[in-house]
């Protein structure tokens, strides 16, 4: 017998840009990202999440209007796909089924580019059809929320729900481009403006101290809505997050290693058991409650730090418990710590829960406490 073993490199670089205005007559960013060399025009698809058209009426009319004043470098081939926003967006095969039908309809090639629009689920579902499509159509993402801009939208994970599991399909495929308009985000409901921000203390609480001490002076003006304060939190999150995906020699996660993950396993069970009622954010936040009540038990973080972390979120406006941490699961057991179980097998069989050693640097654990973390349930639910 004899064998041939290739090796294959293949390096990826896309930009992450940040501007205002993206459809505004003055704003060229698009038009360059997509056919920066002026040849002929390129043929885009764009899909539009329901939520920005709610938020923005105008917004359909800007969009056609912006791409027939470049009618020489993009050819829209289509009026925008409308879908529903929100995690429903990635429940099901049929956003993503019409979008490829769509794509064949209009003789969408390898060249040509979907544009998506919209929070994390309809980025991610739009992704993810993009990735199946001639095994690869150019994607630009343009995230409209505060957690699509700082996390969701600019990482290489793309995916739709299935099997009562979140991001149970999906690829690894990244963007040509992704652009954050912070124009966007001045339309968003004051949840949707609150509830992204927890990717930022996540991040910040497993990487970067000095950002957490700006988190905390700065809580405060976040439901505020404060937008110079709002911009730097996305700008600081998506570049401390972006720099684990370049430097984690990991970048497509073949290994059980996700400290990104950090707040994950209990937020991502409480997205599901809440039949998504709590939101991604809040249930990440709510999920770093619990992970740092557990880390100050186990004495790797204080309980000084625990309780600034607890004030800062609070001040926040994002939630540190739910009720749904106290439904019980068929094992009498509380439902919640499913998601371990759930988070393991995810994982490729060995769990690695991330947790703060100090606030500011991280550690992996291969197995929780059950009767420590039950401790950290009860500290969660007395707040």
């Amino acid at each position: 017998m004899k064998t041939i073993v290739q090796k294959i490199k293949v390096p990826f670089e896309y930009p992450v840009h940040f501007t205002h205005g993206l459809f505004s007559s003055g704003n060229s960013l698009l038009a360059e990202t997509l056919n920066p060399d002026r040849k002929s025009a390129v043929k885009a698809l764009m899909i539009v999440d329901d939520g920005i058209v709610s938020a923005n009426p105008d917004i359909l009319h800007a969009i056609e209007h912006w791409f027939e004043q470049h009618t020489e470098q993009i050819t829209l081939i289509r009026a925008p796909i409308i879908v529903a926003g929100g995690e429903n967006a990635k429940n099901g095969w049929s956003n993503v089924l019409e979008i490829m039908r769509c794509a064949a309809l209009c003789h969408l090639d390898r060249h040509s580019y979907i544009i998506a629009m919209g929070g994390g689920a309809v980025l991610d579902m739009a992704g993810f059809a993009a990735a199946l499509i001639h095994r690869g159509v150019r994607l630009v993402r343009l995230p409209s929320t505060v957690l699509a801009q700082n996390d969701a939208g600019i990482g290489v994970k793309n995916g739709m729900n299935e099997g009562g599991a979140k991001n149970f399909i999906g690829s690894f495929a990244p963007p040509l481009a992704v652009i954050n308009d912070f124009e966007l985000l001045k339309s968003l409901p004051q949840r949707d403006w609150i509830s992204g921000t927890a990717e930022a203390f996540k991040v910040a609480l497993i990487a970067d101290l000095e950002f957490f001490e700006w988190l905390c002076a700065n809580a405060d003006r976040v439901p505020a809505r404060d937008q110079q304060t709002m911009e730097k939190l996305v700008y600081t999150t998506a570049k401390l997050h972006l720099n684990h995906i370049a430097t984690s020699g990991d970048p497509f996660e073949t290994g059980s290693a996700r400290p990104l993950d950090f707040g994950h396993w209990a937020g991502h069970r409480l997205e599901l058991i809440s039949n998504f009622s709590i939101s991604h954010g809040e249930g990440v936040a709510i999920g770093i409650a619990l992970d740092c009540a557990y880390a100050m038990l186990q004495k790797f973080i204080t309980a000084t730090d625990f309780e600034r972390v607890v004030r800062a979120l609070k001040k926040c406006n994002l939630p540190v418990y739910s009720e749904f941490l106290e439904r019980m699961g068929t094992d009498g057991e509380p439902s919640v710590f499913q998601g371990l179980e759930q988070f393991r097998e995810h994982l490729g069989g060995e769990l690695c829960v991330t947790l703060p050693r100090p606030i500011g640097d991280k550690f992996e654990v291969h197995q929780m406490n059950m009767r420590t973390l039950k401790e950290a349930l009860h500290i969660v639910q007395s707040l």
